[in-house]
């Protein structure tokens, strides 16, 4: 069956919002762990939605994952100036990995930029042991930015988030 990349319905913001947070919890993301004040924020995929873009990954009618999309600063924007989109909280479940999914919905977040008039860069944030995304964002040309790295909680010293950008 093939792999069907397309935009979020609102029947599936629920389950995308957990097999997001699971992602997260699972692999170690949350420095909080279940009390990670950042894992109400990736289950909230109907507020992420009424500010930017939800693509999921779909195959066979089974969600895998999915991507929050920034076409152009805006509220979810963390670190896309002017002329940039952000890919923000990509995420697919566990038991969906190594089928593509990851990087399918990278390269469509990449086409939808493209299609932004005056986008000219792809940009988003990444931690660290994220080594498999980081294989993905480096496959599809991103580059490192390390100038661009920065801390969303500047009290913990260890949480500097890794910085990629894709020029169009």
């Amino acid at each position: 069956m093939d792999l069907r990349i397309r935009p979020a319905e609102p029947a599936e913001y629920t389950a995308l919002g957990e097999i997001t947070a699971q992602a997260y919890l699972q692999d170690g993301l949350l420095d909080f762990g279940e009390s990670d004040a950042y894992l109400g924020e990736l289950r909230d995929v109907a507020r992420r939605a009424a500010a930017a873009d939800i693509l999921v990954a779909v195959r066979g009618g089974v969600l895998l994952g999915g991507v929050t999309f920034v076409p152009a600063g805006g509220p979810m924007a963390d670190i896309a100036g002017p002329g940039e989109a952000e890919i923000r909280m990509l995420a697919v479940a566990h038991a969906g990995r190594g089928q593509g999914a990851g990087e399918a919905l990278v390269r469509a977040c990449v086409e939808r930029a493209r299609a932004v008039e005056g986008c000219v860069r792809v940009v988003l944030s990444t931690q660290r042991t994220m080594y498999g995304a980081h294989r993905i964002y480096e496959r599809l040309g991103f580059r490192r930015t390390p100038e661009r790295d920065w801390n969303p909680l500047p009290t913990l010293l260890d949480l500097t988030l890794l910085t990629y950008e894709l020029t169009l």
